[in-house]
């Protein structure tokens, strides 16, 4: 069961839990591209599970948005479907650095493990949110994101300290892969709504964050790039080209036959 939407500007809140399930979609989609692809079997099914995982996240947070727009319009009712299938690449909200490709091994796991650190200490403070639904997808994502970062972290430090091949692989992905992470501690106009505790200040978790991947990169025997210029735009649905080609596929089949049910 879903509790009722709070009473706070609706607008804002489904511009908030879009961004989250729009980044836990894309994020998703983008690692179950190596389903059946994986480097072994093990680590194919792990990272096909994690993928799911991130799905049913974006799920949770998609059916809350349909539930407060359902609230407002009487006249026409939206699905989850709806929301993640019937919207044009401007309108979605995900962070840059989800809807990269994945290159290599090395650079899935490096955005993986960025991507994964970030949700981790985000879900920490998430479920102390004053809106019981966000609180509860927070608390239940919260568990499985604890082992997405250490399953990508155990995957930094296996690559950073192992083979010449593969630390130089993991410094490409890293120095490729750094930029889009300053996004993730820059807040957008909806996610500033502290005074009713709905949503987080992002920018409060950047040192826990960046504390962690220290540490990571350090055992890995990996070197911290230097802060510069950083992407942003994508909260206000500015994206790369390749987020276009994730919805051409993703959205094919319920653009082509409308309303198509199972």
């Amino acid at each position: 069961m879903h509790s009722k939407p709070t009473n706070i500007d609706r607008n804002y809140l489904v511009d908030y839990t879009l961004h989250l399930a729009d980044s836990s979609l894309i994020m998703g989609h983008r690692l179950s591209e190596w389903t059946g692809h994986g480097p072994m079997l093990e680590q194919d099914i792990a990272i096909s599970n994690i993928a799911l995982d991130l799905i049913g996240q974006a799920r949770n947070f998609y059916q809350y948005a349909a539930d407060i727009e359902n609230s407002k319009n009487t006249e026409k009712k939206v699905t989850e479907d709806d929301l993640a299938y019937l919207r044009d690449t401007f309108e979605f909200k995900n962070l840059l650095i989800t809807e990269l490709p994945n290159g290599d091994w090395a650079q899935t796991i490096g955005k993986m493990f960025f991507f994964s650190a970030w949700q981790f200490y985000f879900y920490q403070k998430l479920i102390y949110s004053s809106d019981k639904q966000v609180s509860a997808i927070a608390e239940k994502s919260l568990k499985e994101v604890t082992y997405h970062v250490k399953w990508s972290g155990d995957w930094v430090m296996r690559l950073g300290d192992g083979t010449e091949e593969s630390r130089e692989r993991m410094d490409a992905a890293i120095d490729y892969l750094w930029p889009y992470t300053g996004e993730m501690f820059v807040p957008a106009q909806f996610e500033l709504n502290h005074e009713q505790q709905v949503t987080i200040d992002v920018r409060s978790i950047k040192k826990n964050w960046l504390d962690k991947v220290k540490g990571v990169l350090a055992e890995a025997t990996l070197t911290v790039p230097e802060d510069a210029w950083m992407q942003s735009g994508s909260k206000k649905g500015v994206h790369t080209e390749h987020l276009g080609y994730i919805l051409a596929e993703m959205q094919y089949m319920q653009r082509t036959y409308p309303g198509l049910e199972w």
